[in-house]
């Protein structure tokens, strides 16, 4: 019996073989497939903290109440929130740039990064897309953040709602109606990891240290009232006794009879078991804070100056990581956009957040460099990219009339059968335009050279130069298609004298 199959005249297959290679392609390691009998058509949370105190993720959000966590949770947004935004063009059309830009411009970008940098404290945040008609293309008019109770996760890592209708397996979700941002997601653990995880025993130790602090102060801090009375004395007399010297607390006054007596004792010796409560308290505040913040160097009394830099450093390494986390799920709205607008196959912008201080200085230096070739800003653009105010410039009569570049030389090529013309250069050119033309054509000349497509040279100028103002890079655009022009008569007019 033959074990194979001739795929040719020459080369024999086996069918071991053929199955060997299927199983490679093929996913072997499936839920399906494996022991673990937990798993049915909706995967619960595998978190640990929940799993045991049979909870769900409702008893991280009333963690958030306590000082001690809510504290760290607002410095750490604060970080992300602090930071400018732009839309980066990179290979994507300047339609569906500017697109996205508008469409972003319109949000309350503090509540949506807000929204979005809960999934580092709970795992995973959806947030649904209200879907409308923005300047003729449909855009996402709203991002509204939602609970996290409300989803759930099936056997495929899909996320689903848990509406009335479907309880336990929850309904599917309509494509690109649902952001997801999640921290850590494996394939395990669909959901996320969670920070406030890590807080939890700290804040119910602390929260019981701090119960039997308050009782022991209770009771080892207010000095102890004694009433004695004579051997005998009936018990109602006592009662009153005591309730007068119940009041002498609040009071400190009393009146008793002349033959009692009243003692006042202070409780010594106790320092030592005030301390131990106390530095249960610090533990766990620190616990909480190296959770959150990745250091409690920032925080705690003790910290010296270096320790608290390096803290700092290690806060805004986390920073960065949320910061990355915010800018993936926004950068999957753009894609969702440029897929609705230029189709799914067109590169898509991408969103990205960043420090005010960098950017300044190497658009500072970017400027200074064009201002030494001989390119002058109007006072709008120096108003629009370091948001100065009105009055901020001094706008002389030389900063705010328009440079009028002097004309360029063209000389007449004669295309006549045996005439001489002379060569047209575009160093000729460059030499008798205006300094700010010579400029723009020495910088020019390589992307001219470079594309003989005149749409293609378009794009490339307007990836080159897209901060400039709309009215230098009309002006620049036209510089660069005059000199194309001029290269080409240039060419042409050489090769008149070779026939």
């Amino acid at each position: 019996m033959s074990r194979g199959i001739y795929v040719s005249p020459t080369e024999f297959v086996s069918f071991a073989e053929t199955r060997k290679r299927s199983s490679l392609s093929e996913e072997i390691a499936t839920r399906d497939r494996s022991m673990d009998m937990a798993f049915g058509f909706i995967l619960p949370n595998p978190d640990p903290i929940l799993k045991r105190q049979g909870k769900d993720i409702s008893v991280y959000r009333d963690m958030r109440s306590r000082a001690s966590i809510g504290g760290p949770i607002r410095r750490r947004k604060a970080a992300v929130k602090g930071l400018e935004w732009r839309v980066e063009r990179g290979k994507a059309s300047a339609r569906v740039t500017r697109l996205c830009t508008d469409v972003l411009a319109t949000y309350d970008m503090d509540r949506l990064i807000n929204e979005i940098t809960d999934a580092v404290l709970f795992g995973y945040q959806p947030l649904e897309l209200m879907w409308g008609n923005f300047n003729g293309a449909m855009a996402p008019l709203e991002v509204i953040g939602k609970p996290q109770e409300w989803f759930t996760f099936d056997n495929n890592a899909q996320l689903r709602f848990r509406s009335r209708q479907q309880p336990l397996h929850g309904e599917e979700l309509e494509p690109r109606k649902f952001l997801l941002a999640r921290q850590e997601a494996s394939y395990a653990n669909p959901y996320g990891f969670a920070d406030l995880s890590m807080c939890f025993w700290a804040d119910t130790f602390m929260r019981g240290g701090l119960k039997f602090w308050v009782t022991f102060t209770e009771k080892y801090g207010t000095p102890w009232l004694v009433g004695k009375q004579p051997r005998g004395t009936p018990g109602p007399e006592v009662d009153k006794l005591l309730d007068k010297l119940e009041a002498m607390i609040q009071d400190a006054v009393a009146a008793i009879p002349d033959d009692s007596s009243i003692d006042i004792l202070e409780a010594s010796d106790k320092g030592a078991s005030a301390d131990l409560y106390e530095r249960l308290l610090m533990y766990c505040r620190s616990e909480i804070n190296i959770a959150l913040l990745g250091q409690n160097q920032s925080t705690e009394a003790s910290a010296n100056k270096a320790s608290a830099t390096a803290g700092l450093e290690v806060t805004g390494t986390i920073r960065d990581g949320d910061a990355k986390l915010s800018a993936a799920t926004v950068n999957q709205l753009l894609r969702w956009i440029t897929d609705l607008y230029d189709g799914e196959q067109a590169p898509s912008p991408t969103f990205e957040l960043f420090e005010e201080e960098d950017v300044n200085v190497k658009q500072a230096e970017r400027d200074e460099m064009l201002k030494r070739a001989g390119l002058n800003f109007q006072p709008q653009y120096w108003k629009r990219v370091y948001k100065l105010q009105d009055g901020d410039i001094a706008e002389t009569a030389e900063a705010t009339a328009k440079p009028t570049p002097a004309a360029l030389p063209v000389p007449a090529a004669e295309f006549a059968e045996g005439s001489q013309v002379p060569a047209i250069s575009a160093s000729k050119v460059s030499a008798g335009g205006a300094a700010v033309i010579s400029s723009w054509l020495r910088d020019l000349r390589s992307l001219v050279e470079s594309y003989s497509d005149p749409q293609e040279l378009q794009n490339a100028l307007l990836e080159a130069y897209s901060e400039l103002p709309t009215a230098d890079l009309t002006e620049l655009m036209a510089v660069a298609f005059e000199l194309a022009h001029l290269q080409g008569r240039d060419q042409a007019a050489q090769e008149v004298p070779r026939g």
